[in-house]
């Protein structure tokens, strides 16, 4: 499906485009699929991979260390299905988990295959997917680009926290459709990323992402520093779904982690950009309460209104991001400021961790693991 927006079209991967690809494609592709500790995951994850057409000819699952059996379930998937191979890639030097997860998936993965796709462990996935996105590279001519997928919340007070997360994103860079070679306007997920083999290895963008904890848009970034155009895209609902955090505690404490898109190319545009979409985000409904209860003047409780009436359009349009939300979700912009201060703290850290390993940031935006 094809809209306009502002004079702009915007392109989403729809269920009628879903039906239109029921044909085999000549394309064929590799998934990487990083992973680290994914017991409770994987075996959703790799059952909707390998329900996917005859376009996948592989799917390179790269364990970080896992401890916790997910190995054995990619073992029991390979028995039934070739396609389905376990690599180890322990941690290197200089490198964050994930970025050297893809890597060496790459490098290790069978070069007859033109398309690479990198998903996360914790995508439930439509057995046309990768059909329909090879199809939808051939309509927009965006041969690199990634999806937003749909979120699955762990409950009622996830509802007032991922929502708000997920917005500032919106107010960042505006609503997914599109795709562009402007390095400040580029977003891209992680968890569905379709590029050409040929394009990332000539551009090096995994190499790009080593230092980085939002290796996605590091890589987006690279892409488009390259001259490459990057698109970003919503999905219909039941092609692609992800369950982020089990608990909305995971939710706060991970996500604003790489949130701020602190990486080699933030700079102090980046920054005031930063700043500036939080604060519009955060801003209208304490300014509104306060003003109302001080009798400020009207210029400035319009202002406000007019904020918190834009606010209120973001959250209508964002609900379809939420196949299954709980009655909190429309309640969830007053977790704006909490949430938004939660993410300048950790833009401002230099020491963060994920799964139990430690990174630390360093000049130029490098992150460097702690030994």
């Amino acid at each position: 499906m094809t809209k306009k927006r502002s004079g702009r079209k915007i392109h989403r991967l729809t269920p009628k485009r879903i039906e239109a690809v029921a044909t085999a494609s000549p394309e064929s592709v590799t998934v990487l699929l990083p992973v680290l500790n994914e017991s409770m995951r994987i075996a959703a994850c790799l059952a909707g991979l390998t329900a996917q057409t005859g376009e996948v000819k592989e799917i390179v699952v790269i364990d970080g260390g896992s401890t916790d059996g997910t190995q054995a379930i990619v073992k029991d998937f390979h028995r039934t299905d070739p396609r389905v191979r376990l690599l180890d890639a322990p941690p290197a030097p200089h490198w964050t988990g994930k970025a050297w997860g893809l890597y060496v998936g790459l490098e290790h993965s069978d070069p007859r295959w033109p398309w690479i796709l990198c998903v996360d462990a914790d995508v439930y996935v439509a057995p046309v997917l990768v059909r329909s996105l090879l199809a939808h590279a051939k309509k927009t001519g965006v041969s690199s680009y990634s999806v937003a997928t749909q979120q699955r919340l762990s409950g009622g007070l996830a509802g007032l926290i991922h929502p708000p997360m997920l917005t500032t994103l919106v107010y960042r860079f505006g609503a997914p459709g599109y795709a562009t070679k402007k390095l400040s306007r580029v977003q891209a997920n992680g968890q569905c990323f379709l590029s050409r083999r040929e394009t990332l290895l000539r551009t090096q963008a995994l190499s790009a992402a080593r230092a980085s904890l939002c290796e996605d848009v590091t890589i987006a970034r690279r892409l488009v520093e390259c001259g490459e155009t990057v698109g970003f895209y919503e999905a219909e609902p039941g092609l692609i779904t992800v369950g982020m955090y089990a608990t909305a505690k995971e939710t706060w404490d991970n996500w604003p982690r790489s949130l701020p898109l602190r990486d080699r190319y933030f700079d102090w545009r980046h920054g005031l950009g930063l700043c500036a979409a939080l604060l519009l985000q955060a801003f209208p409904l304490p300014a509104l309460i306060i003003g109302v209860g001080t009798s400020a003047p009207l210029a400035f409780l319009l202002l406000a209104g007019s904020l918190l009436a834009l606010r209120i359009g973001i959250l209508i349009g964002t609900a379809r991001a939420y196949p299954a939300r709980p009655w909190t979700y429309w309640l969830s912009p007053i977790c704006d400021l909490p949430v938004v201060v939660r993410i300048l703290q950790f833009a401002l850290r230099r020491r963060h961790s994920w799964r139990g390993r430690a990174y630390t940031r360093q000049p130029g935006g490098r992150f460097e693991p702690v030994r």
